[in-house]
């Protein structure tokens, strides 16, 4: 019997489940509270989050949860709060019928842990990530992760406007489904755990033919350091701008063979967890890898961030030193002036 076996079919369902739900969210409406970070946060957000965490604490009612939302941001009696949570009920009432107003705070805080603490085992979820992509009907993705003892050992990636093939009219929407030690899988959003299919990284080994993968959003990555590191490696082939998580997916599965996240030169950014632990996984065991801009492996060990880390360098495996160093050179270069 494989390990995990449990966790990795309740997680499938649960991410299967809020990828239909995230797309029924944005056809019906998209409506952005104000987010502190300024980040637009929809009710998918929210539905996402309830709905995942609803069915992982059924099965995992004990576990920790490190995720992106907080039913604080519903608190408060205010009409928007309150038009939120209805929202929120009702696409929760289409997959648990029986769903009732408390379930809303129930499953948004699932399996919160005291500050300051890491438990030896816990789930990390971004219910949306990507949110500009969702708002503008482009790639976005729903990450889910558990990490025990520091590693990522079961990460998915529901990608719900992923064609099953890059560039063709294949259908929309594919689930990743990745494991420590047994390989990274795909299948459509309609598809079943037993239908998914193994993906590889592409085999490419000339960094001058490698497909980049990058944020379509300038704040996310140091544009002008990456299109120096591009110079520096001879990349002659254009680049994919995507959104979200769905770059992992997309690398893991050879659509492209490096993904930059690059830290701004002078500011210091920690990276989140749940913006990098599935994703990662997926291109590990699909056989690339990642690390951050000095090589390092990234430590899932410390709480909801990666402090130990800088930045993140995602290839195919065979271009990765190339694209440290070339990395690590431009920033040099940046920082130096």
């Amino acid at each position: 019997k494989m390990a995990l076996a449990l966790e990795r079919s309740v997680a499938f369902s649960a991410v299967r489940l809020a990828c239909r739900i995230a797309e029924r969210v944005r056809e019906t409406e998209v409506t952005a509270l104000a987010k502190t970070d300024a980040s637009p946060v929809t009710a998918a957000d929210f539905a996402v989050q309830a709905i995942v965490n609803n069915v992982l604490r059924k099965s995992f009612p004990h576990d920790a949860m490190v995720s992106e939302e907080s039913s604080d941001q519903l608190r408060g009696n205010t009409p928007e709060s309150a038009s939120m949570r209805s929202k929120i009920l009702g696409f929760l009432q289409q997959v648990d019928p029986a769903a009732t107003d408390s379930d809303i705070d129930a499953a948004l805080d699932f399996g919160k842990f005291p500050e300051g603490t890491v438990p030896s085992r816990f789930w990390t979820l971004d219910p949306i990530d990507g949110t500009k992509g969702f708002l503008r009907n482009d790639q976005y993705a729903i990450a889910l992760a558990l990490v025990q003892d520091g590693k990522v050992v079961l990460g998915l990636l529901g990608c719900p406007c992923l064609s099953q093939k890059l560039g063709t009219d294949s259908p929309r929407g594919s689930i990743f489904i990745a494991q420590h030690g047994a390989g990274c899988a795909m299948v459509g959003v309609d598809g079943s755990l037993d239908t998914a299919a193994p993906v590889r990284v592409s085999p490419g080994a000339d960094p001058t033919q490698a497909v980049v993968l990058e944020s379509v959003e300038a704040g996310h990555t140091a544009h002008d350091v990456s299109s120096v590191v591009l110079k520096t490696l001879g990349v002659a082939v254009p680049s994919v701008r995507m959104d979200s998580q769905a770059k992992y997916a997309a690398l893991a599965r050879g659509d492209g063979s490096m993904y930059l996240r690059l830290p701004r030169p002078g500011k210091r950014y920690e990276e989140n967890i749940w913006d990098h632990a599935a994703g990662l996984l997926a291109v590990e065991e699909a056989g690339g890898k990642v690390t951050d801009v000095y090589g390092k492996p990234l430590d899932f060990s410390l709480g909801p961030k990666l402090t130990a880390n800088t930045g993140v360098v995602a290839t195919n495996g065979l271009v990765h030193d190339a694209a440290v160093a070339a990395v690590q050179a431009a920033l040099q270069a940046a920082t130096s002036h």
